[in-house]
């Protein structure tokens, strides 16, 4: 028989080897960071039935993980477990509404393994995506805010204690984590980089600079994008788009760099208007299919590009100088079809509206046959495939789907998500690529709440005004960016009773004649004098929704298709309203502020 202290060191690599074993063939395909110090490492794997997570944490006491409602630990289903005298523990937990903890009485979640060495805890579980338990929380395809906390100390007889600073949360797609492809090492890149960019003094600021693209000499394809966010101002950059400009603009504009959406912009700004790529904050960049990629190097290509970056500074930071923006990576090695992006949604204008108080409120945006019939007919007429969407709103915004109809029948959404957070916007990977053929009908449906707020939510730029887009990637690449739709706005004025506006239009917003008690406001100001409540909110809702469109289908850069709005979406005539205010300003990008 071996020495005792042989035995221990043969028992110690036993157990070594049997759970390095066990973890290297378990076949986590997705993990990530959760807390910002590296301490907290989440992987995960799932099939259609069931998900199984290992957590590995520097610690020797106990580790809870949670899937939250709304990242709060109110309502939030919990597991807690940890190792004790060689042996692992978890049990199932919930917390009430008061944030009180409370054990299971039904048991999902099952230990699959647990060790612990001198500095670090390692659990692996799993459980069913539906359970049927009310205090479990179902995993879907939507948003889903995952709760961490750690302790020094294991669970005691009477339970779990406070784990103080040691927690956090962080929103994921669990069951759509996207595609993390890696790039062949020495392939080329380039970086479209802000340099020491003085954030101002204001809680929201959107960033532009206009950039040259890599000059090439003949067409290569650009197959990621990813950030480049400067260290420390993670949750400063909250998104970054990037829009094609005129390719005939003048040279000497190159690095110009100014507030966006401000009087004193350069007018080369308003060339560009075409998306071609959108990162927002919780994304690690996009990697494109190997049969797609974005064209660069041909007359119809980007020449310059306007890097918008919006930073959020809701504590009013001083003296901050940021240096973000994007990396491209490119390849002369072609792949077989080019990549396009399409904006669908809400055309983004103030005449988008959400009354306060609302529990819920829904807006569409529709992206019509008619658009896709005249576009997609004369350029692609067999239709062209989504293969990612991006779907994009503020801080109100609680859902979004994008709807699929096709001759009255309504196909599977493109996508969705039934907890969007705003902190939380990526490209979605479509599971399989999806056809939109020539006649085909798209809405983007949004979901608000503006429970707590006391004036209008408006359409526009900033996080406290509203946006609902979808962003649609697909291929082959067809001559059209925008595809839109907003409520006209006559119906919306005569709901709160609006008879006549003055005429002629020369201020924006313009200006009411009567009724006598909204005479001399703005249109925002009557409709913020208006008194709301949830019934008149909904019955507003249900009128907006009803209402005819003014539609959007923009070609590249400044033309549009001659696509006309049928008889039955055309803008109803009202008393001195329409047309004073046909052809207003308010429908376009730079024009709302």
């Amino acid at each position: 028989m071996l020495p005792a202290k042989y035995r221990n060191v043969l028992v110690l690599f036993t157990a070594f080897w049997f759970y390095a074993s066990f973890s290297h063939g378990s076949g986590f395909r997705h993990s990530t960071i959760l807390d910002p110090h590296g301490k907290y490492h989440l992987k995960w794997r799932f099939d259609r039935g069931t998900i199984t997570f290992e957590i590995e944490v520097e610690t020797t006491g106990y580790v809870g993980f949670g899937l939250s409602p709304n990242g709060a630990m109110a309502l939030s289903d919990i597991v807690i477990g940890g190792v004790t005298d060689g042996r692992p523990y978890l049990q199932d937990y919930f917390a009430d509404a008061k944030r009180k903890v409370h054990r299971d009485v039904q048991q999902n979640y099952r230990l699959e393994y647990g060790r612990e060495n001198n500095t670090h805890t390692v659990l692996a579980f799993s459980r069913d995506l539906l359970t049927c338990d009310t205090n479990d929380k179902d995993i879907t395809e939507s948003t889903v805010r995952v709760i961490w906390a750690y302790h020094s100390d294991d669970v005691g007889p009477s339970g779990p204690m406070y784990h103080g600073v040691n927690r956090g949360r962080k929103s994921m797609r669990l069951l759509d984590p996207g595609s993390k492809v890696n790039i062949t090492s020495g392939t080329d890149f380039f970086n479209l980089q802000n340099i020491n960019v003085p954030v101002p003094y204001k809680d929201t600021t959107y960033w532009c600079q206009i950039f040259q693209i890599q000059e090439v000499q003949q067409k290569h394809h650009i197959i990621r994008i990813e950030p480049l966010i400067q260290r420390g101002h993670e949750n400063l950059v909250h998104h970054i788009l990037l829009y094609q400009c005129d390719s005939n603009l003048n040279e000497s504009e190159l690095g110009a760099s100014h507030e966006c959406y401000h009087p004193n912009m350069p007018d080369s700004f308003l060339t560009c208007e075409t998306i071609v790529f959108a990162w927002a904050i919780g994304g690690e960049g996009f990697t494109y299919p190997p049969h797609v990629g974005l064209s660069i190097g041909t007359a119809i290509d980007p020449v310059y590009v306007l890097m918008e970056v919006h930073y959020d500074n809701p504590a009013l930071q001083q003296g901050v100088l940021d240096s973000s923006g994007l990396r491209l990576f490119y390849t002369p090695e072609l792949r077989q079809y080019d990549a396009g992006v399409i904006e669908t949604g809400v055309w983004v204008s103030l005449y988008h509206m959400l009354p306060p108080g609302m529990q819920e409120y829904v807006s569409e945006g529709h992206c019509t046959r008619e658009c896709l019939q005249e576009s997609l007919g004369q350029e692609m007429p067999n239709g062209v495939r989504v293969f990612a969407v991006l779907m994009h709103a503020h801080l109100a915004g609680r859902a979004i789907r994008t709807r699929h109809f096709r001759e009255q029948e309504e196909l599977q959404p493109l996508s969705h998500d039934e907890e969007f957070d705003f902190n939380f916007q990526e490209f979605q990977l479509l599971k399989e690529e999806r056809l939109l053929l020539p006649g085909d009908h798209l809405i983007t449906e949004c979901k608000y709440t503006t429970k707590g707020r006391q004036n209008m939510t408006w359409g526009g730029l900033t996080t406290r005004d509203e946006m609902c887009l979808s962003y649609l990637l697909y291929y082959p690449r067809v001559n059209l960016a925008r595809c839109e739709s907003l409520p006209e706005i006559t119906g919306q004025l005569k709901f709160i009773g609006v008879k006549e506006i003055q005429a002629p239009v020369t201020t924006w917003p313009f200006m009411i004649k009567s009724p006598k008690k909204y005479s001399n406001l703005s249109f925002t100001e009557a409709m913020d004098k208006y008194r709301w409540s949830k019934k008149r909110g909904k019955s507003f809702n249900q009128m907006v929704l009803q209402l005819p469109m003014n539609v959007r289908c923009s070609k590249w850069g400044q033309d549009e298709w001659s696509v006309s709005v049928p008889s039955e979406l055309s803008p109803t005539s009202a008393v001195d309203l329409s047309e004073s205010l046909e052809g207003r300003p308010g429908l376009g990008r730079f024009a709302v502020v």
